[in-house]
């Protein structure tokens, strides 16, 4: 376990150190729950109330908020930030593998760093490489001429198909498949015949995939994801897919074939988004949405429709269906009216 005294914190964070720099904490904490030794963030005025009654050891607050404080705080500009900072310094996550376990598969042709670690009955095909300080968990599975970059971490039961290149520092969760084939196929006069899936799966640097995502391997060139982008769990992406850096998305969500997601996107959870589309940089999409065409300018975008009671739900199914009877009898209103304005005219 980590501890750090608040006097490192304030200097890791550049925080101004308000109350005993030599307090130590080893946890961090919500502001409700926090005990001695572990430090706690408000970021939101409307918790100010709890603050008082608080018995964390040290707080990430805001200079304003500084006065209402009880024990020692850091002041920063955004405290979230920071306690997200604080709780990778103090995270507790155990490592997906420990050295290389007797149980582990490695192809005489694979390269595999001295320092990658492999989980029993980890499988590394021909051709592959593993960087330096790689962790994959037990039962993973690495393909033919695949490649998982310096600093990754491959939790248990991951699939990673062949020639699939994952960049440096990723996190992939259990579950994960990376480059299964496509959905390609093409008819025959009622007969599916597949489309060879030839391309790859090809992820940058920094990225989390979540437990259970698939993402599909390119029909002919690659599906692409960039650096820093995080995707929640039980994510479908389909081939030949690009995603921009820095773009989120969260569970749930399906991205349809060759889709271009720009950088900087936000996708909210149990979204559909059509295929052969171009979504442009900086868009939100809210949860169940449906995207059926492009996007072209930066905003936000919902379709999905909120939860109501039963009752009104049913009300509002009943006048959708009416829908095109009012906008039919409206029309024959304004023609009419406009009817008469003409002989008024007249």
């Amino acid at each position: 376990m980590s501890v750090y005294t608040l006097q490192t914190l304030a200097e890791q964070l550049n925080a101004q150190l308000h109350g005993d720099g030599a307090v130590e904490i080893s946890a961090v904490a919500t502001l409700e729950d926090a005990q001695s030794g572990q430090i706690s963030f408000l970021s939101n005025a409307k918790y100010r109330k709890f603050l008082q009654q608080t018995k964390a050891s040290a707080m990430l607050i805001r200079a304003e908020d500084l006065e209402f404080c009880p024990v020692a705080a850091l002041v920063v500009k955004d405290p979230y930030i920071a306690f997200a900072k604080v709780s990778q310094l103090l995270d507790t996550t155990p490592a997906a593998a420990k050295g290389i376990h007797p149980t582990a598969i490695v192809d005489s042709s694979a390269q595999v760093d001295p320092t990658a670690e492999l989980g029993p009955y980890v499988v590394v095909s021909k051709d592959a490489v593993i960087a330096a300080g790689v962790q994959i968990g037990a039962g993973s599975f690495i393909g033919e001429g695949a490649s998982i970059g310096a600093g990754c971490k491959v939790w248990p039961q991951v699939t990673i198909y062949h020639r699939v290149r994952v960049g440096e520092r990723c996190i992939i969760h259990s579950g994960v498949v990376l480059g299964a084939d496509g959905f390609g196929f093409a008819n025959e006069r009622g007969q599916w015949l597949k489309i060879p899936q030839v391309g790859t799966v090809v992820i940058g640097n920094d990225c989390e995939i979540g437990a259970n995502t698939t993402i599909d391997r390119g029909a002919i060139g690659d599906t692409l994801i960039g650096n820093n982008v995080i995707l929640d769990n039980q994510i479908q992406i389909a081939h030949n897919v690009q995603i921009g850096d820095h773009s989120c998305i969260a569970g749930c969500t399906v991205v349809a074939g060759s889709t271009k997601i720009g950088r900087y996107c936000v996708i909210g959870g149990a979204v559909a988004i059509n295929g052969h589309i171009e979504i442009c940089d900086g868009v939100q999409i809210t949860g169940m949405t449906m995207i059926t065409k492009a996007i072209t300018e930066k905003g936000i975008y919902s379709s999905g429709m909120p939860a109501a009671t039963n009752l009104e739900w049913r009300k509002n199914s009943v006048r959708y269906r009416q829908l095109d009877q009012i906008y039919q009898r409206l029309r024959d209103v304004e023609q009419e009216l406009a009817q008469l304005r003409g002989a008024t005219d007249d």
